[in-house]
């Protein structure tokens, strides 16, 4: 049997229901819980400063235990399977909040759920791109955006429970998907080849992954790209708000950003990079970061405000598509799970938590003109690109 034969019977042609599933519980998980899981700490006891302490307790964690997860997915040559048992784990440990009251026991099943959860979307990412790279008949884009769209059903059906059930429903719902998700992760077939034994022993291996120039590049382009979003996601809706800008208003903006990165996702992204390449993809969304922050710095009129958030689509989307296509070209099978989780989790983590914190000092010190600070960050990215040159890509390879 010829090569080319072998290929196409161990890349079957259906696996788009398997993957739409798994990121459709991975994201219905997350959004069902994460808009009102400070109101559910609140509500089991905790002071709004231990509020604030324990959730970026977990954000520390899930920096530190993304990138090992995923070395040990790759070391095991296992990544379905521990994908598996850590979402399996999510839901398990997620239902413990039901039963924690005070500080520290909600403090000890923040640190426990943090680490469970911080490799599941770098982990299925690592699985999809090398799916949709090898002959699974569907786009990258298409799973990660119906993960977008179950984001928002999560954050919207989260209310509802709410209203009916109480706090606690989001907690059971969230737990439920995490427990769906496992079943639907050891259910798909893995594309990713297994690394040999001499390969599973290698030493250094982010030494490895730091040799790779393009790997390299991406990191620091995606920390200053990605990373700009932190002053947005913290004092956007302060700044509309104090501009007099009522909830209603405030809500549209939002979901128009969440719209646009669908839409980037399913049908506008693939076709630009497929076009761009990775790195005119990648500058084309530094350049949308540039005008965006240099209008949100200028101005919190309506119309502007509109067209800004249209950019979303390509100041995270196109960006994101941009990084995989990278990974995708540049990594090997070996270290996919150690190369997804050390850029998701670990550098953007990282990334997010210090320019977040920045973000407090900039806006309290320059007020909305923090935002040419963001602006900035993405002109730095700007030179960087030319390291991302690595061809084409439509998010599947036939």
């Amino acid at each position: 049997m010829a090569s080319g034969d072998r290929l196409h019977l161990q890349t079957p042609r259906n696996a788009l229901p398997g993957y739409l599933l798994l990121y459709g519980s991975l994201y219905l998980a997350y959004g069902t819980e994460s808009a009102y899981l400070p109101e559910f700490l609140r509500d089991h006891g905790l002071t709004l400063e231990q509020v604030g302490l324990t959730l970026a307790a977990g954000t520390v964690v899930r920096i530190v235990a993304g990138p090992l997860i995923g070395r040990l997915a790759d070391y095991l040559g296992a990544l379905k399977q521990v994908l598996s048992v850590a979402a399996c784990l999510s839901g398990l440990i997620g239902s413990a909040y039901l039963f924690a009251y005070g500080f520290a026991p909600l403090l000890a099943v923040i640190i426990c759920h943090a680490a469970a959860t911080a490799s599941l979307a770098p982990m299925c990412d690592a699985l999809s791109v090398a799916a949709s790279a090898k002959g699974r008949a569907f786009q990258y884009g298409w799973v990660r955006g119906a993960g977008s769209v179950a984001f928002i059903g999560g954050t919207l059906v989260s209310g509802l429970l709410i209203d009916r059930f109480g706090l606690s429903s989001i907690i059971v719902a969230s737990s439920a998907c995490f427990l769906l998700m496992a079943a639907c992760a050891s259910g798909i077939r893995s594309p990713v080849e297994k690394a040999s034994a001499t390969e599973r022993l290698e030493v250094g291996i982010l030494g490895t992954l730091w040799k790779i120039a393009a790997y390299r590049r991406l990191i620091i382009v995606g920390i200053l790209v990605i990373g700009s979003h932190a002053l947005n996601d913290t004092f956007a809706v302060i700044r509309w708000r104090a501009a007099g800008h009522d909830t209603f208003a405030i809500s549209l903006l939002w979901s128009e950003a969440v719209l646009a990165e669908v839409v980037v996702f399913f049908l506008l992204g693939p076709w630009l990079i497929a076009r761009l390449g990775a790195r005119g993809a990648a500058a084309l969304a530094a350049g949308a970061g540039v005008l965006r922050w240099t209008v949100m710095a200028s101005t919190t009129a309506v119309p502007a405000l509109v067209g800004v958030q249209a950019l979303h689509g390509l100041t995270f989307a196109l960006m994101h598509l941009a990084a995989m296509a990278v990974i995708c070209r540049v990594v090997p099978d070996r270290l996919a799970a150690t190369a997804q989780t050390f850029y998701g989790t670990g550098a953007l983590g990282l990334a997010s938590a210090v320019m977040t914190t920045a973000s407090g000092y900039l806006y309290g010190m320059f007020g909305a003109h923090a935002f040419l600070a963001m602006a900035a960050s993405c002109v730095l990215a700007l030179p960087m690109m030319r390291g991302l040159a690595v061809g084409p890509w439509t998010g599947r390879r036939s």
